[in-house]
């Protein structure tokens, strides 16, 4: 069923006035015969509205820095936080030393009453002493929680006396959760201390291979990175370092001998992908690796890149070679999904990448959106100069880096650099509004009551989530498939991965689960009460439900 601007308006009446002109900038209609359709993003949640988005503190610790294997992650703060942010997300990661992988520890200050009360520096400082003699790690984070911000602990001066004291790479990230609007403030914290403090730290000068790429913004979920590096690796690239999906502390120090940066999360990762550019003239390539389609075009743009003819000969006997493996597995899949219609709301970007994949296997997208994106993630990076700073935005300092004099280098022409970007998404993201079919929705930051409301109209066969949505469409009967962290599945990404989501997508909609599912309010009323029957002077009592 198709849905029009009078649907969305009786859907938006139910907001008190000042509400509904605030919630209207956030939904669009796609009308591609519109050159610019704008959309309001990256503001404040209304109070009271049931929202699906974290906090800063999430997105710097739990998202860019707690992947970084090598590393322990020291969140100062309530026990509550650090076990938030411990492993939620599924990063996976292996190391030759079986002691240098410290993932599978959640360190906290566990700041209790009196800590508030006289402050928790001394306790991060002891908490530092034990880590270093306990794990030996090849650095340390620390990672600051809202009462953090609000008692003034001075976690900066904290771990620069512990780097004197202990000869470690120790950083602090100021991410108190109440920073931003979204977890999105917590990325753009994580990405300026990582290139402040630790990318360019190595004593590496040259890159080690001829194709010498790092890949930004790839988290390891289900193992997505350990498929993407699979492919690459036949193909003959060397993954310098992923950021930050099974990466280390030894591998990011030298991120900047890399000849190539790959974007897969644009939101979580861009800001570090401009700074490698202006600092050491590498730049930055927007890919997708999630579906077949969108795979074969990424790795086609990066073998454009370097011009290399065996290089690109090597790339099309890859790609080959990978769909004679997939294909066949896919048609049993594509025969259960055609036909179907999805709805992908999902953090940053993956609800723009996971399009794709479902037209491949026949499922239409009628709805799309980000918890926590910007205008940019939609609109597109040509839109950047229109947007105006706002005092949230402004609450997160922009780190501003310049070439760094002596390795600082053009990595090809300016010239050809110029020629590329009218081929490829060099340094460039077209958002995901111009992907989107004609009469799709656009949510920005969609919220529980939203949710049912566009449930009801357009009927999905199949809502892609986060974690804390999936249960609104399960409970009416909707399968999900969860995008955060696939739940226990995955990966999802390149060739196989592909496979790995048609099988459970196709499982999802061939069960006879949702057939006896029946939500709990159509069985018993969700109130009860009575309604008592006046006169002047006596009231009768009727018992109703």
């Amino acid at each position: 069923m198709a849905i029009n601007e009078k649907m969305i308006e009786e859907i938006l009446n139910k907001y008190p006035a000042k509400v509904k002109r605030n919630r209207k900038k956030h939904i669009v209609i796609r009308d591609s015969a519109r050159e610019n359709q704008e959309i309001e993003a990256n503001t404040r949640t209304i109070p009271g509205i049931v929202t699906n988005r974290g906090c800063a503190f999430a997105g710097c610790k739990g998202v860019v820095l707690g992947p970084l294997k090598d590393m322990v992650h020291i969140v100062h703060g309530p026990i509550g936080c650090a076990y938030y942010s411990w492993l939620t997300r599924r990063n996976k990661a292996k190391t030759d030393d079986p002691k240098k992988n410290f993932l599978a520890y959640c360190v906290s200050t566990d700041m209790q009453e009196s800590d508030i009360v006289f402050g928790g520096e001394k306790k991060l400082a002891r908490m530092i002493d034990e880590v270093v003699e306990i794990f030996k790690p090849n650095a340390i984070t620390i990672s600051a929680t809202c009462p953090v911000g609000l008692i003034g602990d001075d976690i900066q001066a904290v771990a620069k006396a512990a780097r004197a004291k202990h000869g470690l790479n120790i950083t602090a990230y100021s991410c108190e959760g109440y920073k931003g609007v979204s977890q999105s403030a917590g990325h753009h914290i994580a990405n300026n201390g990582l290139m402040e403090n630790i990318v360019g730290e190595g004593d590496w000068e040259e890159p080690p291979s001829k194709y010498t790429i790092n890949i930004l913004g790839e988290y390891n979920i289900g193992g997505d990175s350990w498929e993407v590096e699979r492919v690459l690796n036949e193909i003959g690239y060397e993954v310098q370092v992923v950021m930050t999906g099974n990466g280390s502390y030894e591998k990011l120090k030298n991120a900047h001998v890399a000849q190539l940066n790959l974007v897969q999360c644009h939101r979580s990762i861009n800001y570090i992908a401009d700074m490698l550019e202006k600092k050491y003239g590498t730049p930055w390539l927007k890919v997708n690796f999630i579906g077949i389609r969108a795979t074969i075009e990424s790795l086609r743009n990066m073998a454009l890149y370097f011009g290399d003819e065996a290089l690109i000969k090597r790339t099309e006997e890859v790609i080959e070679k990978e769909l004679a493996e997939i294909e066949p597995q896919l048609e049993p899949y594509k025969k259960i999904c055609s036909g179907k219609t999805a709805f992908c709301f999902v953090g940053g970007s993956r609800g723009h990448h996971y399009q794709g994949l479902y037209e491949e296997l026949g499922i239409t997208t009628v709805l799309a959106g980000y918890e926590f994106a910007h205008r940019d993630d939609y609109e597109g990076r040509d839109v950047l100069p229109h947007i105006k700073s706002d005092a949230d935005s402004k609450n997160i300092p922009d780190l501003h880096v310049t070439p760094d004099e002596r390795r600082y280098r053009l990595k090809i022409p300016v010239e050809r650099m110029e020629e590329l970007q009218k081929k490829i998404p060099l340094s460039n993201y077209k958002g995901m509004i111009k992907d989107m079919m004609d009469g799709s929705i656009v949510v920005d930051d969609l919220n529980h009551y939203e949710t049912e409301e566009f449930i009801r109209i357009l009927k999905p066969d199949i809502f892609s989530s986060g974690i804390k949505d999936k249960y609104i469409p399960q409970k009416m009967g909707i399968p999900t498939k969860q995008l955060h962290n696939y739940d226990y599945s995955g990966p999802y990404a390149g060739f196989r991965g592909a496979i790995n989501f048609a099988r459970d997508v196709a499982m999802g909609f061939a069960t006879p689960t949702w057939n006896f599912i029946v939500p709990p309010w159509k069985d018993k009323p969700l109130l009860e009460g009575s309604i008592e029957q006046c006169s002047d002077d006596t009231c009768v009592e009727e018992v109703g439900a």
